[in-house]
């Protein structure tokens, strides 16, 4: 199955901008729709972003309307979620997942990764 592995979360201030990316070694990677997702500790998931195989793009919320862009570089097999003016209540572990192309980009999705943490104090 592919495999997704997220990087570039950390601990930030209030205001500050962090690009979250996702590998996988998945050859057609290309042929995959792929989207972000966040939890926090007690709370439902929640779907942040959604690209598809085709380069649509659909965000989810308020945060994810203004402040968060989706984007991938298939040669690199990887997808970024940049957020910018980070806030208190973008705290979460961010999550990217995929699902084959002929899937609804809506979900389900299929394959998921372990997620990175992003906390934000003020």
């Amino acid at each position: 199955q592919v495999q997704l592995v997220e990087s570039g979360g950390g601990l930030v201030q209030a205001g500050d901008s962090l690009r979250l990316s996702c590998a996988t070694s998945e050859r057609t990677f290309g042929n995959y729709h792929v989207g972000w997702f966040r939890q926090a500790p007690g709370r439902e998931r929640a779907k942040v972003a959604v690209l598809t195989s085709t380069g649509g793009r659909t965000y989810f919320g308020d945060p994810g309307k203004g402040r968060f862009t989706i984007s991938r570089d298939n040669t690199k097999n990887t997808v970024y979620l940049q957020v910018n003016s980070l806030e208190p209540e973008d705290t979460a572990l961010y999550y990217c997942a995929a699902v084959a192309s002929y899937r609804d980009p809506a979900g389900p999705y299929d394959y998921w990764g372990q997620g990175t943490q992003v906390t934000v104090s003020s």
